[in-house]
């Protein structure tokens, strides 16, 4: 009488053959994601609200204010095609790419903004507006726009510029409200410029400045 504990030659085939085709779907399988570079500073805008950075493929909107409502963008083939037109027109200098990457920023606003009731947003929304759940505050704009920035160097699609830390301001002495932005740093001359949404209503081209001038205002 055979010993039941011991597989048989057919068994021992079979097995042999489900992981031979588990080994050749894992070779073909899509590897995840791809981690992107960034620095200390930019990776904080993620970990402090436990969220993944963006990838090639997808980034985490964030609204609501810090980030208290959030929703997955996945890009599809009609985004990067749309984003990859869009920056075309700003191939030749750092000045038609950063005024590629506002268009870029409005293309983002109006792509999330049926979806996540931000259509409803104003400009410099905070807490006393009673409204989270229609808008961003600085810091939502801040890493919204840094994801998508982020997303854009990784299709390429950022010839002049490399992507900055984000900056604060914010002096009580002179009634300047906190407030930050994320930014773009010239690659020629090392000028940092700042992309905020915050201050625009929603379809309106974000403020597009140096950091110089962009500390001083309120």
């Amino acid at each position: 009488m055979r010993d039941a504990a011991l597989p048989t030659l057919g068994s021992l085939t079979r097995q042999g053959v489900a992981a031979a085709i588990v080994a050749v779907a894992a070779l073909f399988a899509a590897p995840s994601a791809r981690a992107v570079e960034m620095s200390a500073e930019v990776a904080n805008l993620y970990s402090s609200v436990s969220i993944y950075p963006p990838s090639a493929t997808s980034m985490t909107v964030c609204y609501g204010f810090v980030c208290r409502r959030r929703e997955i963008l996945d890009f599809t083939a009609g985004d990067r095609g749309a984003l990859t037109q869009i920056m075309a027109a700003g191939r030749a200098s750092a000045v038609a790419e950063r005024a590629a990457v506002q268009k870029a920023v409005i293309w983002f606003d109006r792509r999330m903004g049926p979806i996540l009731g931000t259509n409803k947003r104003v400009a410099k929304a905070d807490f006393r507006y009673f409204d989270d759940k229609h808008n961003y505050d600085c810091w939502d704009t801040t890493r919204n726009t840094t994801s998508l920035l982020l997303v854009l160097r990784e299709w390429g699609l950022l010839k002049h510029h490399a992507i900055g830390d984000p900056k604060y301001r914010g002096n009580t002495l002179v009634l300047q409200t906190p407030h930050n932005t994320a930014v773009l740093v010239d690659r020629a001359t090392k000028v940092e410029w700042v992309v905020d949404l915050w201050p625009r209503g929603y379809l309106q081209p974000p403020d597009v400045m140096t950091v110089e001038r962009w500390v001083t205002e309120d």
